[in-house]
């Protein structure tokens, strides 16, 4: 059985098909359509039957997509491609590709691709984290994603960061959410670019990085903040789900001296007399998300719903 899976982003849709070892038989770009839904599903429709005509096969069909589908309305919320919001995109895309159609959060997908033959590969749970323009995750457990009652399992980015210094405290800002103080508005790429400048000035995640490998004191002292902040944030999920292992994604992953420190802070905040959970990097980087997506059909006429 051949695999496609769709990566649908604000700004491109991805399209990749997946032989059943996992190698790539094909795969595509093209620019998102904006301003309505038909433009948008059409775009999709007509990527799927280029690529089952370059694999000169049908494929199952999996979307990853920012947002989900509320269990409540069955309808599309948080998107970036905000004209989606409100539509049932599964049921659209089903009846114009006359096929049953898979979808899940981006996030999602990458916990299921780095699970499933990624940096998580053969864990039973896989935590997988996304550090991008915002901050997200997964949790696959048994190969499966755990979705949770709302479809909101893997949020922890709209947890508020665990035990606050006074100086955090008194830099506390808001988040797009509507509430204050979010594990996003500090570890996600903007967010630690925003503290960072009030110690360094303008300088990104990578730049800080650099600096700080490259010995200058302050560019450390903000490294090694970044690092308790996020040790912090992953022991309160380490305590909830102990997963076997997390998988960090997204621009912030990138930056390599925050795995040592990481490491290194855990123990003194997760509830154990150890802690050993490896904090790796993704194998697949960019390609996660569609890998994920098409991985949402787990195995031929398998028609659990993940």
């Amino acid at each position: 059985m051949l695999r496609m899976g769709i990566d649908l982003g604000g700004t491109k849709i991805e399209g990749i098909v997946l032989a059943p070892d996992g190698s790539v038989c094909w795969s595509k770009r093209v620019p998102t359509p904006r301003g309505t839904v038909a433009g948008i599903v059409e775009a999709i429709a007509e990527l799927v039957a280029e690529g089952e005509r370059a694999v000169a096969a049908p494929c199952t069909v999996g979307v990853g997509t920012p947002g989900s589908l509320s269990p409540r309305t069955g309808r599309l919320r948080g998107s970036n491609s905000v004209e989606l919001n409100g539509c049932a995109l599964d049921q659209l895309l089903a009846a114009r590709l006359a096929r049953p159609v898979r979808i899940a959060n981006d996030a999602n997908c990458f916990a299921l691709s780095e699970a499933t033959d990624g940096a998580g590969q053969g864990a039973t749970s896989v935590f997988g984290v996304i550090l991008g323009t915002g901050v997200g995750g997964g949790l696959v457990v048994d190969g499966r994603i755990v979705v949770g009652r709302h479809a909101i399992a893997g949020e922890w980015g709209h947890n508020p960061l665990p035990w606050m210094t006074l100086e955090e405290q008194a830099e506390v800002s808001d988040c797009y959410c509507g509430k204050r103080g979010c594990i996003e508005t500090w570890l996600s790429g903007p967010g630690i670019a925003r503290h960072a400048e009030r110690h360094l000035g303008r300088v990104d995640g990578r730049e800080l990085a650099k600096r700080a490998q490259a010995g200058e004191e302050a560019a450390g002292a903000e490294l090694a903040r970044v690092a308790d902040r996020l040790a912090r944030a992953l022991a309160s999920v380490i305590n909830v789900f102990d997963p076997e292992i997390i998988v960090l994604g997204g621009g912030v992953s990138n930056m390599d001296p925050l795995y040592p420190a990481v490491k290194a802070q855990l123990p003194q905040y997760v509830f154990s007399d150890q802690c050993d959970t490896p904090i790796v990097r993704h194998r697949h980087g960019d390609a996660s998300g569609v890998r994920g997506a098409a991985w949402l059909w787990a195995a031929q006429n398998d028609d659990r719903q993940l």
